[in-house]
Formats: C-alpha cells, structure tokens, sequence
C-alpha cells in the first residue's frame, strides 16, 4: 500500500474533482454557421428522366461492363486516393497524440549506481569510500485539463480526422468521375479515327476514279487536282486524331495507378464503337435531381463535409490558444524503492515517494499569447470563408452539370439528325454527279459537311455522357431517385 499522507491524498483528491467538474472549456463553442440555402432544386425538364441507381457506384448507370472494371482497378490502385488514406491514417494517429494528453503519464525507470569518493581530498569522507545504489520507481505526471485546453485540441484533431476522411471520400468520386470521363474521350477518339479513316477512305475511291477519269481524258487536270487536294485535307485530319489518342490512352493508365512500363504500353480494354452503337439507348439515360430533393442534402457532400471540419477544427484552436491565458496546473509523483543492496529494494524501509503540484501563471509575454490567439481567430476567419465559398460553388457546380446535360442531349440529338440528313444527300450527291447532274464541287462540299457532322456528333455524345459523370460528381453521393 502506498505510505502517502492523509492530507496529500485529499489534496489529490479534491484537484481531481476540480478538474472533473470543470466542464467548460475556454473558447467559443461550435455553431454551424448559417447560410441561405434554396429550399428545393427546380424543375427537371419535362424530356428528361431520372435514373434510379446506387450512388455509390453511380457509374453502372452507363451499362459498361469496361468501364465498371477500369473504375475498380483505379479505386484500388491509384496513387492519389493511396496518398489520401495515408493522411487519413495520419490525422488518425494525430487525434490519439491529442487524446493521450488528456490522461496520466505513466512510466517506471530502473537505475543502479556505484560510486567511489576520494580518500585523498582535504575533506575525510565520513562514510565508505565506495557506495553502491539501487533504484526502481514508477512516476506519474498529468496537467489537469481545467481549462479545456488538451479537450479542444482533441476536438480539433477529431475534426482533422474527418475532413481527411471526407477528402479521401472527394478523391474517390473525383476519381471515378475522371475515369469514366477519360474513357469516353477515348471512346469518342476511337468514333473519331473510325470517322476519319472512311472519310479517307470514301475520299481515296473518289480520287482512284478520278484518276481514271483523267486518265480516259474524261476530267480535266483541274478537278483530278482539286479531288486530289481534297484526299490530302483529309489524311491531314489523321495524324492530330492519332496523337490525342495515343496521349488519352496514357492518361487513363496513370488514372488506373499503372506501372511506367504499363503507362508506356497503354493497353486499355474497352468497349468497341460498334457495341457501344448497339446500345447507344441505355447508354444515353438521363439523370436528373428530382424537384423535391432538398437542397440541404448537399452538405453531405464530401467537400463540404471537408471544409466544414476544417472549420470545426480552427474554432477549437481558439479554445487552444485561450487557454494560454490561463494557468497550468500539473501534478508529479513518485513510488518506489532505493538501496543499497539489490535484496532490499523492495523492503519497507527502501520505500520512497514524492508528490508535488505545480501552478504556472503567464505574467508577461510580450504579446506572444495575444499574437497566438490572434493567429488562430484569423484562421477560423478564412476557414469559415473558405466553407462559405465551397457551398456556393457546389450549388453552381450542381446547377451547371444539370443545365449541361441537358443541352449536350439536344445538341447530340440535333447532330444525329443532320448526319442522317446528309448521309442521304451525299448518296443523292454521288448519284447526280454520275449522271452528270451535279459538279465534283457538290460532292466535295456534302462531303466535307458530313465529315463535321459526323465529328460533331461524336463530340455531342462524348460531352453527354460526360455530363453525365460531372452531375453526379456535384451531386456527391445524394440519393437520387426514378
């Protein structure tokens, strides 16, 4: 049993009730601060319908089988979100750093000593020359918290801990949305060379039957040249279309948290354009935010849940910084044995202990706590600003993934019913210009208005499906509902 006297244990006693008891902490208590939000979504548009689908693997909707396993292995692999858990593992190994302040220090040491005095001093050492000394003990050392100074640093490194893990939630979607938007490009890439190589090609039979028709001295040498022009504009179009693609494939593998030697070889599986044609209709569903969904449902967005715990974490700071104005109150002890032989270390008479309490009272600091405290206010300052732009730039980014989705759908829609009507009159245009009807600049001018057309279309059904992506990048995980 310990030998501390009655006094000193009441002492402890009453400074531990203290200090339980206090349960105000110094520094202003979170509020979340209030911020005019729209009461509900507007309108979809009458055409469009939303599609039920589990946010959390929102990019199914799309009905590739590809690109479900491209965003897996880049959820798995990617360098980015890997760099994001290891700062989340961090804020969490911080935030136990910031709890253990809160209890007790508790560690034993162990020493033994042999020392000999001087038998030749001018002083006779009244006691042996050699002394030997034996030494076990465990000490306790703890700063009562009275002023919440080690309660809102954990409540900083807590609000620390679950911005990272909202931000580690924001590179997920971030990511998924980047891949699914990579590889539309490069399937958009894939329709463009296919686009261009039969343009080539259509080009190539027309400037093949020119030469003949020159060669017979049917044409003059004015429009074999002129369609000869004409088929090098288009071999032109080719090697720029070959550089984007080559470079879009690269991309996706850096996306996917490839080796250098993978990112090289740019191998991505995909569905080709001709299976993606064939199910161009699952592939075009629209998505929309019901006109019910309350806007409040944002903030659980992850970067708004991010900043907001940022907030949450610099407005605990000033509870920090405070406390500085205050006094410390911090308790040691001892308990333990000390001898000369080792057998005896752990008798009665070998028993020691100490306990002390220790009050520091800041006096003067030439303005170094009022410059902290300043410092930490000035922080929450820009915190609080930087949340409120971060939920005005949510509801921006929500309302233009909306607005763009729905006019790429009328601009792929229009698009695809110029190509059809100039499919057909170029078939009209070759025909007549066989007969005699038309000149080979009709031919060339439909024809060139087809290849845009075409380009063009391609581009429309690449920017909606990309929409598609970018809306429920902004939504960020809100339910969406059929």
């Amino acid at each position: 049993m310990i030998d501390f006297p009655v006094r000193s244990l009441v002492s402890i006693a009453a400074v531990t009730i203290l200090a339980l008891v206090a349960g105000c902490a110094v520094g202003p208590d979170y509020k979340r601060p209030e911020i005019e939000l729209p009461q509900a979504w507007p309108t979809a548009p009458a055409d469009s319908s939303a599609a039920a689908t589990d946010t959390t693997r929102w990019w199914t909707i799309y009905g590739d089988g590809k690109l479900n396993a491209l965003i897996d292995e880049a959820l798995r692999n990617n360098t980015d979100l890997a760099v994001a858990a290891a700062r989340l593992a961090e804020a969490e190994a911080q935030l136990g750093i910031a709890r253990s302040d809160q209890f007790p220090s508790v560690y034993g040491t162990a020493e033994r000593n042999r020392n000999r005095a001087t038998g030749a001093g001018s002083f006779r050492f009244p006691g042996p020359l050699e002394t030997t000394t034996n030494k076990a003990s465990v000490n306790v050392s703890f700063e009562l918290d009275f002023w919440g100074k080690y309660r809102r640093a954990t409540e900083a490194a807590r609000a620390d801990l679950l911005a990272s893990a909202a931000a580690r939630d924001t590179v997920r979607i971030s990511l998924a949305s980047q891949v699914a938007t990579t590889y539309f490009n490069l399937l958009a890439l894939d329709q463009r060379l296919d686009a261009t190589h039969l343009a080539l090609q259509r080009s190539k039979e027309s400037l093949d039957l020119q030469q003949m028709r020159f060669d017979a001295g049917v044409v003059s040498s004015f429009e074999y040249q002129q369609r000869a022009a004409e088929h090098e504009a288009n071999l032109a179009q080719l090697p720029p279309v070959e550089r984007d693609h080559a470079a879009t494939e690269r991309a996706l593998a850096v996306l996917l948290g490839r080796s250098p030697r993978a990112v090289m070889d740019a191998l991505i599986e995909r569905s080709r354009s001709d299976a993606m044609a064939a199910t161009n209709n699952s592939q075009r569903v629209a998505v929309t935010v019901p006109a019910g969904l309350p806007s409040d449902l944002m903030l659980h967005r992850p970067d708004l849940r991010e900043a907001e715990q940022k907030l949450i974490a610099s407005n605990a700071r000033i509870g920090v910084a405070r406390a500085a104005y205050f006094p410390s109150i911090s308790l040691t002890g001892l308990f333990g044995g000390e001898s000369a032989s080792l057998s005896d270390l752990f008798t009665g008479p070998a028993r020691i202990w100490r306990f002390a309490g220790n009050l520091t009272q800041p006096i003067w600091s030439a303005g170094s706590v009022r410059g902290q405290v300043g410092v930490a206010e000035a922080r929450n300052n820009a915190a609080l600003a930087q949340y409120r732009n971060t939920i005005a730039n949510a509801f921006r980014e929500v309302q233009d993934a909306v607005g763009a989705q729905a006019k790429a759908r009328e601009v792929f829609d229009a698009e695809s019913r110029r190509v059809a009507a100039l499919n057909q009159s170029y078939a009209l245009a070759k025909l007549r210009f066989a007969n005699g009807v038309a000149s080979q600049l009709d031919v060339i001018d439909i024809e060139r208005s087809l290849i845009a057309a075409e380009l063009n279309r391609i581009e429309a059904e690449r920017a909606f499906r990309a929409a598609v992506a970018d809306l429920f990048k902004a939504i960020g995980g809100a339910a969406l509902k059929s």
